[in-house]
């Protein structure tokens, strides 16, 4: 009989090893199946960011690109005001001295009547712009 119990107690003690080793086993089975499945989603956050990237440097780019072309056009629009402002003080200057030339036109009279018309043009533009 003592035979027999250190035979169960062998038996024993191996089944215990065998279920300890399979444990231990399927303990690294999961752990490796769920490692890949962090790598799987880490890869899936990175191509999505890389896309979102993508993305996000075309439209600074095309906002930049947006910026120039508004740039350009407010430096011709200031151009085209000083070139406009140029004309209007020698069409002024051409008045004046035209009405200094003629003998039957009030030189003051007519000066303040294109001081009020410019201003009322002034006026008008300033209005347009808000």
């Amino acid at each position: 009989m003592e035979s027999m119990d250190t035979t169960v107690i062998i038996i024993i003690a191996v089944v215990v090893v065998i279920l300890l080793v399979a444990a231990l086993m399927a303990g690294r089975k999961r752990t490796q199946v769920r490692n890949e499945e962090r790598r799987h989603e880490a890869h899936d956050h990175r191509q999505e960011a890389q896309v979102k990237g993508a993305r996000a440097q075309a439209r600074e780019a095309e906002a930049e690109q947006q910026a120039a072309i508004a740039k350009r056009e407010q430096a011709k629009a200031e151009e085209q005001r000083i070139q406009a402002d140029r004309e209007r003080k020698a069409a002024t200057e051409r008045h004046e001295h035209a009405d200094r030339l003629d003998p039957d036109v009030d030189e003051d009279a007519r000066r303040e009547e294109r001081t009020e018309n410019h201003e009322t043009r002034r006026e008008e533009r300033t209005e347009h712009r808000s």
